[in-house]
């Protein structure tokens, strides 16, 4: 899943997408956030997840059991896999923002970012965020 691997969209249907705005609706004026789950480069689902920094106006912290839960479900055979992850930027744009950058892994997962209706996918590579496109798909 790395940038490397020459990924320029994702796949996702209109729910999980509908999902992703509701998710940043319901939390402003806080950040939300949780997790992207499903297979290659389709997204199958928007797991919100509790927002634990100390700071939720302007930064997000997945909640770590959230995260773990994922991992975990995700060893079963034909589990959705954890693809990425999201967060809204409820006074800011639908960009990685400074924060994004320096706190970023580089691991090559999926980022989305909510700001009011945009919804923008990136993935997180080894030189930084790079623009994805997306394709809604049925489902």
């Amino acid at each position: 899943m790395a940038a490397s691997s020459g990924r320029t969209q994702v796949e996702i249907t209109a729910r999980v997408l509908a999902a992703l705005r509701a998710a940043a609706r319901a939390a402003h004026p806080c950040e939300a956030c949780g997790i992207l789950l499903g297979q290659g480069s389709r997204i199958a689902e928007a797991r919100v997840a509790r927002n634990v920094h100390p700071a939720p106006r302007t930064h997000f912290a997945i909640d770590p059991q959230a995260l773990i839960d994922a991992h975990r479900a995700a060893r079963a055979e034909g589990a959705p896999q954890v693809v990425g992850y999201f967060h809204s930027h409820p006074e800011g744009s639908a960009t990685p923002s400074a924060t994004d950058r320096a706190c970023a892994a580089r691991d090559g997962r999926v980022w989305a970012i909510i700001a009011g209706e945009d919804v923008t996918f990136w993935i997180d590579g080894e030189a930084g965020f790079a623009p994805l496109s997306f394709v809604l798909v049925d489902g």
